[in-house]
């Protein structure tokens, strides 16, 4: 189980393990079974910081989450991309990223992303 999920709610762990086995059973062990995993994940939660939270509604969080196959291309790395730009803004606000008031809805989802990767890489050292 990756880091940012065993950092996350037992329900977070349940959905990425569940999806994970089914897949695998499917697909066999790899990086597809890995894909399909979090693109599960990302349609009930959300990742924010080192670690993956609730989304308010159920969904895909981005282009990459509502393809019906998971594969490879480019995602929000678990941001919630479709939420709302006061959404964004309250993550960014939590997550401390500076200019966030004059950031566009994409310049959220990508200052987000980078303080997800930041807040990940640390608390794995």
């Amino acid at each position: 189980m990756p880091s940012t999920i065993a950092r996350s709610s037992k329900k977070a762990q349940r959905t990425w393990v569940e999806t994970h086995d089914s897949a695998v059973e499917t697909y066999g062990e790899g990086e597809r079974a890995h894909r399909t995993a979090f693109s599960a994940l990302k349609h009930s939660f959300e990742k924010v910081g080192d670690h993956w939270e609730a989304k308010d509604h159920k969904g895909p969080s981005d282009a990459q989450a509502a393809r019906s196959t998971a594969k490879r291309g480019k995602t929000a790395g678990g941001v919630d991309a479709n939420a709302s730009k006061r959404h964004l803004y309250d993550v960014a606000k939590r997550l401390d990223i500076a200019g966030r008031s004059t950031m566009t809805k994409d310049e959220l989802v990508k200052a987000i992303q980078k303080a997800n990767d930041r807040a990940t890489a640390k608390a794995r050292a």
